[in-house]
């Protein structure tokens, strides 16, 4: 995020931004607002669950160039859209009359109008590097970007520790997506070099360290190439049968079913499903803390059984994985990381793989040929650092 005073970020994604705007409204921008995608380390569906979470930011960008517009109105151009979107008050106050990606820029509109703030009419241009589908939090960190612009613009006094819980507020009950609060808080919370340890409930913050090139070690983000959606009602579907199981069980959230209580939790509930979606909510918590423990002491090596086991949870409890998703998995653990899982929602997305630092090349090469042999498209690759 930077001050419509001061220098951009600086990047091709946001020179992208600023010379979109320039062609499209024919004058230069008032400032450019970045915010990053994000990938989730460990602390899958807990999120909704008021459970734990750890995600940490990439080095990929949503960049919007703005500047203020008068009559109310708002004006997005998207390098990724042949049309631009212009809507006024009147679509904005009636939720769901904007349509498409145009509504995650309305829906933020909407928010801040919601929570009383004022909103400027702004003209806006975005260009992006973080991939749309891929479960790396594309419409978070447009959500963020946008809403920092708009802040500035408007002079609107949000802190940083309040601009989650509102944009995620645009794509709960604007957009229509009920996604937990992690995402908009990665996006907007973490600091690079650190993971960003979140309890969901108390909405408070810890910023681990994370240097996993002081280690010897890389991170592999693996895009699967199976998109990554949440509006077919997988994510929706299991979203609502956590919090079934919380009224059966009596807790406020499954946050509060310990995981020395599992068993005797598991016990109370008749349908083996839903006792499959509590057992992964709450042994994923406890990895996330377990997860937490090892890298407050710096074994960041020693994590990767944790990672693998999360993901044999998503897959087997949880039931999100995909055939594309598996075999990442299963060609870099046999390629040799220390440790391999989905990350995101599900259904799609990325994979995680903690290597050492000098085998990036053999699990890559691992991975593409796993996916030739299924007939998958390759993968696209990021390596951390």
């Amino acid at each position: 995020m930077t001050d419509p005073a001061r220098p951009g970020p600086a990047g091709e994604v946001a020179d992208r931004a600023a010379a979109g705007f320039l062609h499209r409204y024919g004058e230069p921008p008032a400032g450019r607002w970045a915010a990053p995608g994000r990938a989730n380390l460990i602390g899958e569906h807990t999120d909704y669950n008021d459970g734990f979470v750890l995600p940490f930011t990439l080095p990929l960008r949503t960049v919007v160039a703005a500047a203020p517009q008068d009559g109310g109105r708002w004006t997005v151009w998207s390098e990724l859209s042949d049309s631009p979107v212009e809507f006024g008050i009147a679509e904005v106050t009636a939720s769901g009359r904007v349509a498409g990606w145009g509504a995650y820029v309305a829906g933020v509109v909407w928010a801040l109008r919601d929570a009383g703030h004022p909103v400027p009419g702004a003209r806006l241009a975005i260009a992006s590097d973080v991939p749309v589908g891929s479960g790396l939090s594309s419409s978070a960190a447009l959500e963020a970007a946008v809403l920092a612009a708009l802040v500035d613009l408007g002079g609107v006094d949000l802190p940083a520790e309040r601009r989650p819980r509102l944009a995620q507020r645009a794509e709960n009950a604007y957009v229509g997506v009920p996604t937990g609060i992690m995402d908009q808080s990665a996006v907007i919370r973490c600091r690079p070099g650190h993971a960003l340890f979140l309890d969901c409930r108390t909405e408070s913050v810890e910023h681990i360290p994370f240097d996993l090139a002081a280690a010897g070690l890389a991170m592999l983000v693996i895009d699967s190439r199976a998109p990554h959606r949440h509006a077919g009602g997988e994510y929706a579907s299991r979203r609502a049968s956590c919090e079934q199981a919380a009224k059966l069980l009596g807790v406020a959230a499954l946050r509060d079913v310990p995981a020395a209580g599992l068993d005797e939790a598991l016990a109370l509930l008749d349908d083996d499903e839903t006792r499959r979606r509590v057992r992964h909510v709450v042994t994923e918590n406890q990895r996330v803390l377990d997860t937490l423990d090892l890298l407050r002491a710096g074994r960041i090596r020693d994590i990767g059984p944790l990672l693998t086991a999360s993901h044999a949870s998503m897959r087997d409890d949880f039931e999100i994985t995909v055939p594309e998703i598996d075999t990442a998995v299963e060609a870099a653990l046999a390629a040799g990381a220390h440790g391999a899982r989905m990350t995101g929602g599900g259904f799609g997305g990325c994979v995680l793989a903690l290597i050492d630092a000098d085998r990036a090349d053999a699990v890559t090469a691992a991975i593409t040929t796993a996916y030739a042999a299924r007939n998958f498209p390759a993968p696209n690759f990021h390596r951390l650092p």
